[in-house]
């Protein structure tokens, strides 16, 4: 059995990620599941998600709490296993925990996993958190010193300048061009 393909979209809250998951889902021929962290978030009970969620998922100052570290690694656990089972999938991430970062690298590196950066300059990034009214403020601020700091991709896509399509397209364009993924393994050589 064939692996199935995994795009992983990091970047900070607001930086567009879902935006351009969707967009690839709709552009893509072949079904790609969305198995991205507001999916496992959205499994908890209510009532984790009616207090902010820096306090018991995402724990305080961007440090996962016990029910943050629990969830992220079932849902590295689960995308792995999606591709090992011959599924694509598509994941957004926000991976402001170095610890996160190494276990995809230990699970995706041999897989067909591609490493997207997404990024946004700050201050539009704060911008669309006060428009948006669903967010709460300083996340972003809080997590992009942390989320890019590994430095290193297969593909890179910047919201500000580029539409949800355009990123899309660029992305889908390095997926399909033939060659392999290279970020998650040189990953794994500098571990």
């Amino acid at each position: 059995m064939r692996y199935g393909n995994i795009i992983l979209l990091n970047g900070t809250s607001s930086s567009g990620k879902t935006s351009i998951l969707h967009t690839i889902q709709d552009m893509l021929d072949e079904p790609y599941l969305d198995a991205g962290i507001d999916k496992f978030i959205w499994m908890l009970p209510k009532r984790y998600l009616e207090r902010p969620l820096w306090d018991d998922v995402l724990g305080l100052a961007n440090k996962g709490g016990v029910t943050g570290h629990s969830l992220v690694h079932g849902m590295h656990q689960a995308i792995a296993s999606l591709s090992r089972a011959g599924n694509h999938v598509l994941a957004d991430h926000v991976l402001v925990e170095p610890i996160w970062l190494r276990e995809c690298v230990d699970l995706f590196c041999d897989l067909p996993a591609y490493f997207v950066g997404v990024r946004c300059p700050l201050s539009v990034l704060e911008q669309r958190e006060k428009s948006r009214k669903d967010r709460t403020l300083g996340q972003a601020r809080a997590q992009f010193e942390l989320v890019h700091a590994h430095g290193m991709y297969d593909v890179e896509v910047d919201t500000s300048l580029l539409s949800p399509t355009q990123c899309a397209q660029k992305i889908i364009t390095r997926v399909s061009c033939g060659l392999p993924p290279i970020a998650f393994s040189q990953l794994k050589n500098e571990y």
